[in-house]
């Protein structure tokens, strides 16, 4: 008689996997317009720069390039992100840095080093739905924070802080994942300000802040005075150089920072010492601000396709949002739609789109929806979206 295998951890079987990742893989036919997915459009890569880095990578430091390396990260590439954060208002140390696995990596290091099981990580309500399986991995007990179109409710959260008592409040303040709102100046310094009252860590991610359309350049929560010394500031190049080099970073204070690098040795010693010195040496030889520019204005004409479009394409008295930058607009069908239900019949229709219900910490708004608009070329966006009419017109309650 064989005895059983022991059960896995609770925290592998209650934590729930990705229904981004499932709609992805329901929609990867060629024939698919979809909204769903937050993937940088893959024709504004910049293959040539790139592969030229890696060749030049190779050609003259294979050695170094094809060996283990330090967990903190490449010296070049830290001090790299280091110089345009100094440029862009935050003066940075590459000592500060500690190079990921992409963001993500940085936001699971941040969790292992700082969480018990138990604590309360409070968040904004819809949230990004990767950080509600971090924190669910980690045993934390996840508290929304009342949110409106621009993002936490200061008076809400140092209500919540001081009931709650939380170790960690997480925010996408620029062009927020789900929502693409963007938390304001002021509400910036009293969520700074609350943090320095009462005593909790801020992990301010910020993987699509160089995505700005329109508007003026927010501070990072990090740069403000009162929280700089309990703010971790998560930034990635996924979405600004290609995600399949999976390199993000963590600027954190010293200690923090020590015990991220302690938990990374655990996971994965180091990232890929070829890609990072890849990364920094296209960020030395080619111009990445340029490419940005036209970046910018190809996603700008995209977002623009899709907000002209959506009051045809979405049923009478339905809202959505007009986010300033990032990826990403946030729509809402009309009371008594279930954004989950029309799914099945958009799919039908080879459209996509992702329903809000997932990224919500609180109670789920089932008429909310996520689209994401920079993917697709505008004319792809139009004809997505009068596939979306007529599903939408077949799903209506």
């Amino acid at each position: 008689m064989r005895a059983p295998v022991p059960g896995l951890a609770t925290r592998a079987t209650s934590v729930a996997g990705s229904p981004v990742r499932e709609i992805l893989a329901l929609t990867a036919r060629p024939e698919v317009i979809s909204f769903a997915g937050g993937l940088p459009a893959p024709d504004f890569f910049d293959t040539e720069g790139i592969r030229a880095a890696y060749d030049r990578v190779l050609a003259e430091d294979p050695r170094r390039a094809l060996q283990y390396s330090t967990t903190e990260g490449d010296p070049a590439l830290r001090a790299a992100v280091a110089e345009r954060l100094g440029t862009r208002g935050l003066p940075t140390d590459p000592d500060d840095l500690l190079v990921t696995g992409g963001s993500q990596q940085a936001l699971t290091l941040l969790a292992t080093a700082l969480l018990e099981p138990g604590d309360v990580v409070l968040v904004e309500d819809p949230t990004y739905l990767a950080a509600l399986q971090c924190f669910g991995f980690a045993g934390a007990r996840v508290v929304p924070v009342p949110s409106d179109d621009e993002g936490v409710d200061p008076a809400a959260l140092e209500e919540l802080v001081v009931r709650e008592r939380p170790k960690l409040l997480y925010l996408i303040p620029t062009f927020q994942n789900p929502t693409g709102r963007t938390l304001p100046a002021a509400r910036r310094t009293a969520v700074a300000e609350i943090a320095e009252r009462h005593g909790l860590w801020i992990a301010e991610d910020d993987p699509y802040g160089e995505l700005r359309y329109e508007g003026d350049h927010m501070p990072w929560i990090a740069s403000l005075p009162a929280a700089a010394d309990r703010t971790v500031l998560l930034g990635s190049f996924s979405k600004i150089m290609a995600p399949g080099m999976r390199l993000g970073w963590l600027r954190a204070p010293a200690a923090f920072r020590r015990a991220c690098v302690v938990a990374k040795q655990s996971a994965d010693l180091h990232t890929s010492t070829i890609d990072q010195a890849a990364a920094a040496r296209y960020l030395a030889d080619s111009d990445l601000d340029a490419h940005l520019t036209r970046v910018r204005g190809a996603y700008r004409d995209r977002r623009d396709a899709l907000l002209g479009g959506l009051s045809n394409a979405l049923p009478p008295t339905s809202s959505w949002n007009h986010p300033e930058g990032g990826m990403f607009v946030w729509a809402r069908l009309p009371q008594g739609h279930d954004a989950t239900a029309a799914l099945r019949v958009a799919i039908t229709h080879d459209v996509a789109y992702v329903p809000g219900t997932p990224f919500f910490a609180g109670d789920p708004d089932p008429a909310a929806l996520r689209l994401s608009f920079v993917t697709h070329t505008p004319d792809e966006i139009r004809e997505g979206l009068l596939r979306l009419g007529k599903a939408l017109a077949i799903a209506a309650p």
